[in-house]
């Protein structure tokens, strides 16, 4: 006899203040590995508020089954085409039984659809039994990337070999990101690419052209930055990064982190000469979420077949002479 599926999926209400209070202090996972490591105790702790109602894009689903509850939590913004998982509470455990963790997964991007959405992603260590449950919920790895860190009491001696100069992002700057990620971003990973807004990071330009771009992320627990750079700066790019770090005020108080993806490995070297180690492995994975239908179009069968002609009959009398 099959064993008979009583989970229960929904969105979260203040009825489940308590379930979401007991399910973060149990310990869960950060997604988002910006979130992680410029808010890790935000958003493991008070900053769950947030799972209560949605807020500001964030939105929450609950599953109860018998033996397992389990919350996740994704982030969607505006006129973005792709979601964000954010958070998992709790984290499962090697050889647990991942029911309750495969219908919060289904559930998330079944709502991440709803709104508009049309992939969900998240940032998974390839280590964690989370990751195997997404291979499961057919979640497919997209990029992996690496995270680089470095501690604010590390001391660093590098001296600059070429004079380089950034500058804030500019509305004037966009064309020419753009312009760069579509020639360094690999195709299949630009529909989960942000982005940068004014004021979020740095370019650097030659010969009138933006090469680099270094995004910022400034949290209470960290410096995150993203940088993307074109091959043909490879000789400057320890310079670049380092002039970008030492624009920004509070490195000398917080860590420093830089994720780096796969398709920018030649950075490396550049980041283990400026004290920087690896600190995470991980891969980016993605959901495709199927566009829905919010209201049919179908035509009734009957209101075609009325609109066909119907055979053409010869005139009466033309019937009757022949006959």
């Amino acid at each position: 006899m099959p064993v008979r599926d009583t989970a229960e999926t929904r969105a979260v209400t203040l009825v489940d203040i308590p379930l979401v209070r007991r399910l973060s202090e149990s310990g869960g996972m950060v997604l988002d590995s910006e979130l992680f490591y410029t808010d890790a105790t935000g958003a493991q702790s008070s900053g769950l508020i947030t799972l209560l109602l949605p807020y500001r894009g964030v939105y929450t689903m609950v599953t109860r089954t018998e033996n397992q509850q389990v919350a996740g939590q994704f982030r969607l913004r505006q006129d973005d085409a792709y979601a964000q998982i954010t958070y998992v509470a709790p984290a499962p455990q090697e050889d647990e039984d991942d029911t309750a963790w495969l219908h919060v997964l289904d559930a998330m991007a079944a709502e991440a659809g709803k709104r508009g959405a049309h992939l969900l992603t998240a940032e998974v260590e390839e280590s964690a039994p989370l990751f195997k449950t997404m291979r499961i919920a057919s979640y497919a790895i997209y990029a992996r990337q690496e995270i680089w860190c470095r501690a604010p009491e590390e001391k660093v001696d590098y001296e600059p070999k070429h004079d380089v100069e950034l500058e804030h992002t500019t509305d004037e700057d966009m064309t020419g990101i753009h312009l760069l990620f579509g020639n360094i971003v690999p195709k299949l990973v630009q529909p989960i690419t942000e982005l940068p807004d004014e004021g979020e990071g740095f370019v650097y330009r030659s010969d009138d052209r933006v090469e680099g771009y270094i995004g910022v992320s400034d949290g209470k627990m960290g410096v995150y930055l993203t940088p993307h750079l074109h091959p043909d700066v490879f000789s400057k790019a320890t310079d670049v990064i380092a002039a970008a770090i030492a624009k920004v005020d509070r490195v000398g108080k917080v860590p420093v982190f830089i994720r780096v993806r796969r398709y920018q490995d030649w950075l490396d070297d550049a980041l283990a000469e400026l004290g920087f180690t690896i600190c995470a492995r991980q891969a980016v994975m993605v959901k495709h979420i199927a566009a829905g239908i919010r209201n049919a179009a179908f035509t009734p069968l009957r209101h075609r077949l009325e609109a066909v002609p119907s055979p053409v009959k010869p005139p009466n009398g033309i019937t009757e002479s022949r006959k």
